[in-house]
């Protein structure tokens, strides 16, 4: 079996005596600290401000600490914010000879147990008025006291959404003291802005400083100052989110709408998609008024819906004016002549606007419609033939009929013979009149056609002109809505 070494021995012995012996220092330290509680609040009193010369100021440093933004309410312009309050000040009472208790620099206390200063938020917007929370304070040995309190408050912000959604905000966050005037408690800034190094990142708001302003105001009611610490905290929105969810659908409809000019009238949709598309609008308005405070400031979005539905609703109106001019049928009247000249001459060719059914041309169709000419030419010229040899029958029985009704000598001896071509030439008379009012219908059908395909056209170019005009007019809305937030 081995020795145990001695320098072993010798440390673990040292350890032991150095824990003793600090374990012997805390316990003078605490019985130093219970001595020293005991005789500073002996006759203490928290209730009168803690001054030798009733006629002295005590002045208070304050500083600010913004940890977290919690909430922006917009509608009801309230900001939620998570703060670090410190306070610091001299009491005269409190003050010891660290020698006198073995070098006892400072104390930690309930901070219900000394005199503080009333400093509230002047803009709060909170329904609760709890006191502020009751955590300890520092007391040092030369009467000076630290009190850090947090806190989490509801300030009113008065909130402009004229750029929403690429706004700023500036929301102040006024303390000063309730009760003391200047003349008895000052406030004084520890920093020219509130302490942002532990700030936790918004997901919707940038913070762009938070500087601090003191002021010192006389009220109406008394003639004493009053002086106050304002911080402003310069918030600039993220506009990421509402960019995606509220600004290009809107954009992405808007150009929808003018499509359906190019919808075929016969499809019977085009009022229903000028309808359809001012429901989507409308649901996108109102979610954007559920979150806007009920202000005469229109946010740039809204005014953006806006603009949008109204140009929508002017669109479906004409798309119904111009479905009362495409089903224009034979009754109605001509195209007037400057018609004729504006829209089915120049107006046509500029918006490459074709025939009623013609959105193309190949050379496919064009050889089925010489086709259809040259049937139609042979058609024609057959019914000619017919009636040439009509007519000419016709004058043979002419010639075979005397002016009195009586047949020639000459076919008196073939009296069956004529009563039968008497009776045939009646026939091709009948026939004759029947055919010229046939073709009298099939050309009047023609001229009503005709006119009801000019009317269509007519139509037809004017949905492509307007077609175009609200295209414009929704890019230069578009392009307007974000050179005006940038």
């Amino acid at each position: 079996m081995k020795r145990n070494n001695p320098f072993s021995f010798y440390v673990s012995l040292w350890l032991l005596f150095t824990a003793v012996i600090l374990q012997a220092v805390e316990s003078a330290k605490g019985k130093y600290a219970h001595m020293l509680f005991n005789e500073l609040f002996e006759d203490y009193s928290n209730a009168l401000r803690p001054v030798e010369d009733t006629d002295k100021v005590l002045n208070v440093t304050l500083q600010i600490t913004l940890s977290q933004i919690k909430d922006m309410d917009e509608r009801n312009q309230i900001l939620s914010a998570y703060l670090w309050i410190r306070q610091s000040w001299y009491d005269a009472y409190l003050k010891w000879d660290k020698d006198k208790y073995d070098g006892l620099d400072s104390i930690r206390i309930p901070s219900s147990l000394v005199w503080r200063p009333d400093i509230v938020l002047y803009n709060k917007a909170d329904d609760d008025f709890s006191e502020p929370v009751n955590t300890n304070v520092v007391l040092r040995y030369d009467g000076k006291i630290t009190w850090d309190a947090p806190a989490i408050t509801k300030s009113s912000c008065v909130v402009d959404v004229s750029y929403f959604p690429f706004d700023s905000q500036q929301c102040n966050l006024t303390f000063g003291s309730w009760t003391y005037n200047g003349n008895q408690v000052d406030i004084i800034n520890s920093l020219d802005s509130g302490d942002l190094s532990d700030f936790i990142e918004d997901v919707e708001w940038e913070i762009h400083g938070m500087p601090a302003v003191k002021n010192v105001i006389t009220y109406g009611c008394c003639s004493e100052p009053y002086p106050d610490v304002t911080f402003t905290l310069i918030l600039k929105r993220k506009s990421s989110f509402y960019i995606f969810n509220l600004l290009l659908p809107c954009i992405l409809i808007s150009f929808l709408a003018p499509l359906g000019f190019y919808l075929p009238a016969d499809s019977g949709e085009k009022v229903s998609l000028g309808v359809t598309v001012l429901l989507a609008l409308t649901v996108f308005q109102l979610m954007v008024a559920e979150i806007m405070p009920p202000s005469e400031n229109v946010p740039l979005i809204g005014k953006y819906y806006i603009a949008t539905m109204t140009m929508i609703t002017a669109s479906t109106a004409l798309t119904i004016i111009i479905m009362n001019l495409h089903h224009c049928g034979s009754e109605a009247k001509p195209v007037p002549q400057w018609a004729r000249v504006v829209i089915l001459d120049y107006m046509s060719k500029i918006f490459f606007v074709y025939d009623v059914g013609e959105n193309c041309t190949s050379p496919k169709r064009e050889k089925e419609e010489e086709r259809k000419l040259e049937g139609y030419d042979e058609c024609q010229r057959k019914h000619k033939e017919v009636k040439s040899h009509l007519s000419n029958r016709n004058d043979d029985c002419g010639l075979k009929e005397k002016p009195n009704g009586n047949l020639d000598k000459s076919y008196a001896v073939h009296g069956e013979n004529v009563r039968e071509t008497v009776n045939c030439c009646s026939c091709y008379k009948m026939l004759i009149k029947n055919i010229e009012y046939i073709a009298n219908c099939i050309r009047d059908h023609k001229a009503n056609r005709a006119k009801g395909i000019e009317w269509k056209k007519v139509a037809k170019v004017m949905d492509r002109f307007f077609m175009w005009i609200f295209f414009i007019m929704v890019f230069f809305m578009s392009v307007l809505i974000i050179g005006k937030a940038a």
